[in-house]
């Protein structure tokens, strides 16, 4: 289970060597979505550090692991030692000593503090290994929906060019008229209003399309290309219902794998922590050569070899307070676990609605676009043969444009949910054809949540009550029928002259 998720989210901890994509990958065409990601990844400074990160935790480990190994220290002294003896005729001496020493000290008991404490980095570098994997997908998260968004933005940008171009054209017309004394001057005026309006609309879309361009520079490390090809949806490869979804998240979810082994770290340091009383047993042996070694005259060798215990008896209840604090931190650990499992499966639950929500939308924004259109013809025939106002022609372009709209960001909307919807489950970079290369120690391989799965994240979806347009149709019928017809005007009676 765990390992099939791996099979596909391991990471390349070889950063500096670049990305890899399959051999399949490769022969087909150039996607820029997929380029996009793959740049990201490989560029993000936030990826690069979590991979750091990680390394740093490898070297961590062999540093614990370095306390099972004996010490040797080479030591070298030169001094002079003046002494007085006190007895019957004290006597002073002064000795001028030197000595070079070897000195080999191996651990042999301290309490398995040492074993807990590789224990607590193993995990502490799993937990990394993990953060660096969520890094590496939140980074082809962002750097697709910056591409979406320059292409949205860049749609958007031509509808309100498309927009400012009729309500320029109505103008023209209008004004044409005005000067030919056959129209009139609140006209003018009203469809120079619309037109400003319009041009304002050209004006925001092209700074929201500076500002989308400018974020998809700081998340994929380059400008996008001038021209882009319409990406296609993502629909492939998801499950049939959002607990499918939520479920397969929870399982692949590198955040919920990261909580999960931050959580065998505390516990691992809450039994070291047991450590602190026992005693502590070493080996030691030391050799010096010199002279007046130690201060004792003439001599010129010393060696020894002994073994020492040390036993803290009394260390005013700190080791206490820390166990204490330890069992806290253990119980922390566990809270973030959880949150972690509902936090991913709330993310995951609203992005795959929003697939369905949106698929829906769609339908019937494209049937009111081209409804819309239709109108909009209608009435600027009707408007150049005089029967429709001004009014109902501008407002029937502002529909026209609002739909327009409304479809595009519905559109891209949707692709953005697909992605979202992937990323959650933590096979965005699979579904791109984007593969890498595993890591070298192999880390992840077959691991599993085991007892250590979230405790309180419930299985549970949302039940949302589904529209019922047949009810609300059969209520609109029935307010149709309950309406009393309007009844007929009756001539007015005429009023009876006045007799003189």
């Amino acid at each position: 289970m765990q390992t099939n998720r791996l099979a596909f989210c391991r990471l390349s901890l070889s950063i500096a060597m670049g990305w890899s994509v399959a051999q399949g990958a490769m022969a087909q065409p150039a996607d820029p979505l997929r380029a996009a990601v793959e740049q990201a990844v490989t560029t993000s400074p936030e990826v690069t550090a979590r991979y750091n990160a990680y390394r740093a935790s490898m070297d961590a480990v062999d540093v614990a692991r370095g306390a099972y190994r004996p010490r040797v220290d080479l030591s070298a002294s030169v001094g002079q030692d003046n002494d007085r003896i006190s007895t019957r005729t004290p006597v002073s001496q002064t000795l001028t000593r030197s000595a070079m020493g070897l000195n080999l000290t191996q651990l042999l008991w301290d309490g398995l503090g040492t074993r807990n404490d590789i224990e607590r980095l193993g995990h502490d570098r799993l937990a990394r290994y993990f953060d660096f994997v969520d890094a590496s997908e939140q980074a082809a998260l962002e750097a697709a929906r910056a591409h979406y968004d320059v292409l949205r933005f860049r749609r958007l940008v031509q509808l309100a060019e498309d927009n400012y171009v009729q309500h320029r054209y109505a103008f023209l017309q209008i004004q044409s008229r005005f000067k030919a004394g056959v129209g009139r001057g609140v006209d003018l005026e009203q469809a120079g209003a619309r037109q400003a309006l319009a041009e304002s609309n050209l004006s925001t879309e092209v700074a929201n399309l500076h500002d989308v361009t400018t974020r998809y520079l700081r998340v994929v490390g380059s400008a996008p290309a001038k021209s882009l090809p319409t990406v296609a949806m993502m629909r492939t490869a998801l499950p049939a219902s959002a607990g499918e979804a939520m479920n397969l998240a929870v399982r692949q979810s590198a955040s919920v794998s990261a909580s999960i082994e931050s959580l065998r770290a505390a516990r691992s340091t809450a039994d070291g922590r047991q450590s602190a009383f026992q005693p502590r047993v070493e080996a030691r042996l030391r050799s010096s050569l010199g002279k007046n070694i130690d201060g004792v005259a003439d001599q010129s060798r010393s060696s020894a070899a002994e073994i020492v215990l040390n036993w803290n008896l009394y260390n005013g209840g700190a080791d206490q307070a820390r166990l204490r604090q330890q069992a806290n931190l253990v119980s922390q650990a566990a809270d973030l676990r959880d949150k972690a499992c509902r936090d991913t499966r709330q993310t995951t639950a609203i992005a795959y609605n929003d697939t369905r929500k949106l698929a829906d939308q769609l339908v019937l924004l494209e049937r009111n676009t081209l409804a819309i259109e239709k109108a909009r013809d209608a009435y600027r025939q009707q408007f150049d043969i005089g029967q429709r106002s001004l009014l109902d022609l501008l407002n029937a372009e502002n529909e026209v444009y609002t739909a327009r709209r409304a479809y595009a960001n519905a559109e891209y909307d949707l692709g953005v949910a697909y992605v979202r919807t992937h990323a959650a489950m933590f096979q965005l970079s699979a579904q791109l054809g984007v593969s890498r290369i595993d890591t070298p120690a192999n880390d992840a391989a077959g691991w599993e949540q085991g007892s250590d799965a979230p405790l309180r994240c419930p299985l549970l979806v949302a039940e949302v009550v589904a529209l019922d347009r047949n009810e609300l149709d059969a209520r609109a019928q029935r307010m149709a029928t309950s309406a009393l017809p309007v009844p007929a005007a009756t001539p007015a009676a005429t009023a009876a002259p006045r007799k003189p």
